[in-house]
């Protein structure tokens, strides 16, 4: 009886059209799902007969408990190199090899950019407008780009790429992350902030590029939106905890701030009556940072040589270590 696979969230439906999987069909029995399943219990029944599962990112959690529950499970593939919605120790523990794949970082700051252009120009209520065939015209004035402040909090790959796009639209561009020093600023073309708190007030638009972990969740609190200039731009494509979310919400309602670009949550997906789905000051997207063709062609390439190598008895790209 061949292995069982399971496709999570491929809400597209392109997962198999985006690798050769012919080669291991003799081998693997391939089931894919369009729908996120977020209640515990539903999830297991879904998925208690599966000997390999293939996550989306972060989409869906495989925390202790539901590794647990699932034991005929023995390879957790990701997409990407990390995944903080699995427990690493306990699917070690449990004897499931995890393994992830590469990826693109280009993909979430392009997305970074698309919304704040969309901010800036507000570009959906013009769309918006212009469909409805109605007048006047014309509803906006936009800002250009060229002369204000970008402040970058989180200087890694994601980071600087941004950093390079604020720097070739004639921005102002000044950074900050723990690690970084007057001398990587200067080396990068930008401004040194030696602190969160010193960059927040100086800048036009703050865009995060962080890892979340305990140190960075509500890194952006009421205290820190407190500090934006009343009509700064807030943008986040890279995790919804690193911005207290109830904070953001108030800031924006009471008209502090001046909008938010988002693409990422708190809760994924968002729920239908969320606050961020009415206002008229924030440009939201679901989560698109890394969904492009590219990039989804290296992650099911990849993921489809993980089950191979797996299954040769040499896996690669493990990200724990089974006992």
């Amino acid at each position: 009886m061949p292995l069982r696979c399971a496709i999570l969230d491929d809400y597209q439906h392109v997962a198999l059209s985006m690798a050769d999987w012919s080669g291991i069909e003799a081998k693997i029995a391939i089931d894919r799902f369009d729908d996120h399943i977020a209640d515990t219990d539903a999830l297991i029944a879904r998925l208690a007969d599966y000997d390999i599962i293939i996550a989306m990112r972060e989409r869906t959690v495989f925390d202790a408990e539901r590794l647990g529950r699932l034991p005929k499970l023995k390879l957790l593939i990701t997409t990407g190199m990390a995944n903080a919605s699995i427990d690493m120790t306990a699917a070690a523990r449990l004897g499931i090899t995890v393994a992830g794949t590469r990826g693109f970082v280009g993909s979430a700051a392009e997305l970074t950019w698309a919304l704040l252009m969309a901010m800036v120009r507000h570009i959906p209520s013009e769309v918006a407008n212009f469909r409805a065939a109605q007048d006047p015209w014309q509803i906006s004035v936009g800002r250009d780009l060229r002369g204000l402040t970008l402040g970058v909090v989180g200087l890694g790959k994601l980071g600087q790429q941004v950093a390079t796009y604020g720097r070739a639209f004639g921005m102002n561009v000044i950074g900050w992350s723990r690690s970084n020093t007057p001398e990587k600023s200067a080396e990068l073309g930008i401004g040194y902030a030696a602190s969160v708190e010193e960059l927040l007030p100086a800048a036009d638009i703050v865009t995060l590029h962080l890892t979340l972990n305990a140190e960075t969740k509500g890194i952006i609190g009421k205290r820190e939106l407190g500090r934006l200039k009343r009509d700064a731009i807030l943008l986040n494509t890279s995790r919804g905890p690193l911005v207290d979310e109830q904070a953001l919400i108030e800031a924006l309602e009471s008209g502090h701030l001046g909008g938010a670009g988002l693409d990422v949550f708190d809760q994924e997906p968002l729920p239908a009556n969320h606050a961020f789905r009415r206002l008229a000051n924030v440009v939201a997207t679901p989560h698109l940072g890394y969904v492009t063709e590219e990039t989804y062609r290296i992650f099911y390439r990849d993921a489809l040589e993980d089950i191979a190598a797996w299954i040769d008895g040499k896996p690669v790209r493990v990200l724990n270590a089974p006992r």
